[in-house]
């Protein structure tokens, strides 16, 4: 049989072990959720263990379950990085042998900021890898003051820009993201996304950003899976930042989310509506709250509040649906600095037709999500992607 429906959930960041290569990123000894299972006991995790969670990476104080239930494995990154767009775009089918740009431990080039301040009139303040409330805490005061503009960066291939509302103006921010966009598409600066973060506010402790962030990414360097479907008239329905990590290709209909509860809450009123194609839903919250910030805690508490709607949506699946619940890279929230760690990552695949549970053997590609995709729903990939189809061993 085929499935009608498909719903692939991205918990972001949420790594099971480090890859062999890990050594290579300095990132030898993580494992975020190995680490998490030790801040939290007990560990609430239900309905992830009943996936097969538990069979893919030993847990000290989540509670087993006798039963399984869907195949689960791990997945290994094929590409370079370890970054949120190189782990998506390979799970829709591009292998990605030249990582993006980051700058995370120097700030970007002298050259990079004269050419944007030159170019949008505006002195640069900031120009380092920060949190965005950490960087309003420390500078927004002055930019209000002054008509200065805070450019920061992340752990991520990410130039971020900040501007008040009330007095830098909108507009005028984009117009600067805009510029920044076309400056960082050269290859010494390109970085995967510009993005505009609007903030209210007068004071320290006040400020806060709104939801007229934009972002400004690089469109993926060829059709993936996602144009595949579309193309095929078939529904590509985006929840998150999956319509930013894409730059719209091959998303036929999208939905923002204000949080990772409010984007799971979304993807279960998916589940009430008759669509025919994917459901492609990230996760954001784990990293930007809890990975970069280096809380374990929190982001295991993160994990127990998915794990109780992932049992609300698993209650509410139709016979022809399937899920795969994934990851897109790792972010050891006990690692040294802030950066994302390189790991294998889950995936776990359940429909209520499935005949029986079992572990299938680790996968040497995220883009056996999108072959399997592609595959159920009789779709040729595209020309030069990777992957291959788990399907035969789904409907077994």
């Amino acid at each position: 049989m085929s499935f009608n429906r498909i719903f692939v959930i991205v918990v972001d960041s949420f790594g099971i072990g480090a890859m062999e290569n890990a050594a290579e990123y300095g990132d030898e000894g993580c494992d975020t959720l190995g680490h998490i299972d030790l801040h939290m006991n007990p560990f609430r995790i239900p309905n992830l263990i009943r996936m097969g969670l538990a069979r893919l990476h030993p847990l000290t104080h989540a509670s087993d379950v006798s039963e399984t239930i869907g195949c689960f494995t791990r997945l290994a990154e094929a590409s370079v990085g370890k970054d949120t767009m190189t782990g998506h775009w390979e799970m829709m089918g591009l292998h990605i042998t030249t990582p993006f740009q980051t700058f995370t431990d120097t700030g970007f080039p002298r050259e990079l900021l004269e050419e944007l301040e030159k170019r949008t009139g505006h002195k640069i303040i900031g120009n380092k890898s920060a949190s965005g409330t950490q960087i309003l805490d420390e500078l927004a005061e002055e930019e209000i003051a002054t008509g200065h503009m805070i450019v920061y960066t992340s752990a991520d291939s990410v130039l971020q820009i900040c501007g008040n509302e009330e007095t830098f103006d909108l507009k005028e921010l984009y117009r600067c993201c805009e510029i920044a966009r076309e400056l960082t598409m050269r290859d010494q600066w390109k970085v995967g996304r510009v993005i505009a973060r609007p903030y209210i506010g007068k004071k320290k402790g006040e400020f806060k950003r709104t939801s007229n962030r934009h972002d400004y990414a690089l469109k993926p360097y060829g059709p993936t899976v996602l144009n595949a479907l579309a193309d095929h008239g078939l529904d590509v329905i985006s929840v998150g930042k999956i319509v930013d990590i894409f730059d719209k290709e091959g998303i036929t209909k999208y939905y923002k989310s204000k949080s990772s509860i409010h984007g799971m809450e979304q993807t279960i009123q998916m589940q009430q509506k008759d669509f025919h194609g994917l459901c492609f839903t990230n996760l954001v919250d784990f990293d930007a709250l809890w990975g970069h910030r280096r809380d374990p805690v929190g982001y295991g508490k993160e994990l127990e509040a998915f794990d109780l709607s992932l049992g609300d949506f698993l209650n509410s699946m139709r016979e022809n649906d399937l899920l795969m619940v994934t990851a897109d890279h790792g972010n050891d929230p006990t690692f040294h600095g802030t950066d994302h760690t390189r790991e294998m990552v889950p995936l776990l695949m359940y429909s209520p037709s499935m005949k029986a549970s079992r572990q299938l053997k680790d996968q040497s590609s995220f883009a056996v999500i999108g072959a399997t995709i592609a595959d159920n729903f009789h779709v040729a990939m595209p020309e030069g992607t990777i992957g291959e189809s788990l399907l035969a061993q789904l409907t077994r």
